[in-house]
């Protein structure tokens, strides 16, 4: 990968190692505007792919949604290590875990992809009580990582309400 047009932090990544891959989202971080959200984009298709096209039951998404949460400590902290620096925005592999905590259960259907991605993205940019204390207080690849997974605990809570009073 041609690396001339980014960053200083972003040139020590080995794009060719799939942690620093995955932590970069797949190239979605690399966006210079709204790199979270790029992120979050890319892990629709990976909803659908495991909701739609490979029909997983409950159990086994949430199975993978699990490991993508707890081997996220490692990819978010790798990348981490190797730029420099904490939390770097192009850091977006705990988006793409939070988003798919937000649609454990969610009904099927375009209306709730987009809901789940807007609920995602609301709690994840305001970061309203514990979500940004942990956000301001915890370091490293768990800190990196545990604000996003309660944005989405919190945005799955907002789709399940939502889902249960429009029944």
């Amino acid at each position: 990968m041609k690396k001339d047009f980014l960053s200083p932090e972003l040139q020590k990544l080995n794009y060719a190692n799939p942690v620093h891959l995955a932590a970069v989202g797949f190239g979605s971080g690399l966006f210079p505007k709204a790199p979270g959200t790029m992120g979050t984009l890319v892990a629709i298709p990976l909803y659908l792919l495991m909701t739609s096209v490979l029909e997983l039951g409950l159990w086994q998404y949430i199975g993978i949604v699990a490991l993508a949460s707890v081997i996220g400590v490692y990819i978010c902290a790798s990348a981490s290590k190797a730029m420099g620096v904490h939390d770097h925005g192009a850091i977006v592999w705990d988006e793409i875990a939070g988003y798919g905590i937000t649609m454990i259960a969610a009904p099927q259907g375009w209306v709730w992809v987009i809901l789940g991605f807007a609920l995602f993205r609301f709690f994840d940019i305001v970061k309203p009580g514990p979500i940004g204390w942990l956000d301001r207080n915890t370091h490293g690849g768990f800190g990196i990582m545990v604000d996003d997974v309660l944005a989405g605990v919190f945005a799955l809570a907002g789709v399940q309400l939502i889902y249960y009073i429009t029944l």
